[in-house]
């Protein structure tokens, strides 16, 4: 008879503010097959976990390995005190997302990345972008924190977590403030008239889109393809060649327009609840 367990390879990870984190081989009857890493999520805290590595070796895949590894993570994620499971699956990897999608995992969103070239994209007639004023700042960074909650709490996150979550972030925004060289905050203009709002992080060698919004009453113009195309130009001017984004799930307009620019998904965020 085949056992598959989990066993750990070092000391349960405690960090000061109540993060755990602990690494595991897969085995079948004593034999190591494959690794496991399960640990707490850095941003929602300890009441939500993460599978952050999941490896099954080439001769073992297919025996239901990875099933059974899974569900382990699952119950030592309970005894933890966590509520809720996320994995995060590769859009290449088929497999692995068949498998989480049959224990019951749900897409939450998908990143998706964009190889740009070397110049940057015109925008429309009458559109222009210029960075975003100390007063335009504030009352951006406010009205995103209860967007930003609304859409965790809406695709899975308990809605106090989720509103921790963007205080948190909102904190540290404000206190990074528009002078940070590691982004650029934006606001679209077109014929002179504010229709949009942008914000662009640099990471490595790649930019990412943290926001971005047409105005309530500008939507439906095309601002939106206007906004993105403001960010691959301000990416390209930064010397980057990837952009990359999160869109959430459910969100069908954001992903064809996405889509129709030519970003292609490279991974899925996907949870499971435990209670």
């Amino acid at each position: 008879m085949m056992t598959t367990t989990l066993r750990p390879t070092e000391p349960l990870q405690r960090g000061a503010d109540g993060a755990l984190s602990r690494h595991y081989s897969v085995c079948v009857n004593s034999r190591p097959v494959g690794g496991i890493h399960l640990a707490t999520h850095p941003s929602f805290g300890p009441a939500v976990a993460q599978i952050r590595d999941l490896r099954i070796e080439e001769p073992d895949r297919g025996r239901g390995r990875g099933t059974v590894a899974a569900l382990a993570a699952e119950e030592v994620a309970r005894g933890w005190g966590c509520g809720q499971l996320e994995i995060r699956v590769p859009a290449a990897a088929g497999p692995a997302l068949r498998l989480a999608t049959a224990l019951g995992y749900v897409h939450r969103n998908r990143g998706m990345e964009k190889q740009l070239g070397a110049t940057p994209p015109d925008l429309p007639a009458g559109s222009r972008g210029r960075p975003m004023t100390q007063a335009e700042f504030g009352p951006w960074a406010e009205r995103g924190i209860e967007e930003y909650a609304r859409d965790w709490s809406e695709r899975g996150v308990p809605e106090e977590q989720a509103k921790a979550r963007s205080r948190k972030d909102h904190r540290q925004l404000v206190a990074r403030g528009l002078a940070t060289e590691e982004a650029l905050y934006s606001v679209l203009e077109h014929d002179g008239v504010r229709v949009g709002v942008l914000w662009v992080e640099f990471i490595a060698d790649k930019a990412f889109v943290y926001d971005v919004e047409t105005e309530e009453p500008f939507r439906g113009r095309g601002h939106g393809r206007s906004l993105m195309l403001l960010a691959e130009g301000q990416a390209i001017a930064s010397g980057r060649r990837v952009l990359g984004l999160n869109v959430f799930a459910g969100n069908t307009p954001a992903e064809r327009l996405y889509e129709s620019l030519g970003y292609e998904t490279v991974g899925y965020s996907m949870y499971k609840s435990l209670l």
